[in-house]
């Protein structure tokens, strides 16, 4: 009977060496600790695939204001840039970024005088939403505070930088208005709009 290769003392198995890969230092493996191994700075691309976008956080304030007749509602309008003809608004809500030091109370109300030429007071909070997008090859989780206001005085007037168009629309028209489901949810379900 013939034993198999490598079964038993009988014969010498000679060891294989493990080829080291061309990119690793030249000093043995032994030599390095298991705290250096792990500690190794590890790469963020692996066979060819995209590092992850980063993540940023951003939270905003704005909401709704009410006339004083209580009967219309303020948007703003920007231009569809996917829209070939360049003539389609999307309507939404006045808002933006909180700054530091404010609140998103005070932010809100900076923010809808920026952008509509209205002066307003907060009636009450409309909800918080939050969703994601992707701009400049950054990952955004935007939190936005919402609020019902009322005007209290100022001129009706697109802020020339960022926004396109302002408008007052009948509270009945509101929700069909706003292009974004997020704040066509938020205002459906905030119940009776008027002040």
């Amino acid at each position: 009977m013939i034993p198999a290769p490598g079964a038993g003392s009988e014969g010498t198995k000679k060891k294989r060496r493990r080829r080291k890969p061309a990119h690793r230092s030249p000093q043995s493996s032994e030599s390095t600790t298991s705290a250096e191994r792990t500690s190794a700075p590890k790469s963020t691309k692996k066979n060819g695939a995209k590092p992850f976008a980063k993540r940023v956080d951003e939270v905003s304030a704005g909401g709704l204001v009410i006339d004083t007749t209580g009967k219309l509602g303020l948007l703003i309008g920007r231009f569809d840039h996917k829209d070939l003809t360049g003539t389609r608004l999307l309507w939404s809500l006045p808002k933006g970024h909180i700054e530091e030091g404010e609140s998103p109370e005070e932010a809100a109300i900076r923010e809808v005088a920026e952008e509509t030429g209205i002066t307003s007071e907060i009636a009450k909070s409309l909800g918080v939403i939050d969703f994601w997008f992707m701009a400049g090859g950054k990952r955004i989780h935007k939190t936005v505070h919402h609020f019902l206001f009322r005007e209290v005085g100022g001129m009706l007037q697109a802020q020339i930088t960022e926004v396109d168009e302002v408008a007052w629309f009948p509270l009945t028209e509101i929700v069909d208005k706003l292009a974004y489901p997020d704040e066509k949810k938020l205002i459906s379900r905030s119940g009776e709009l008027e002040l």
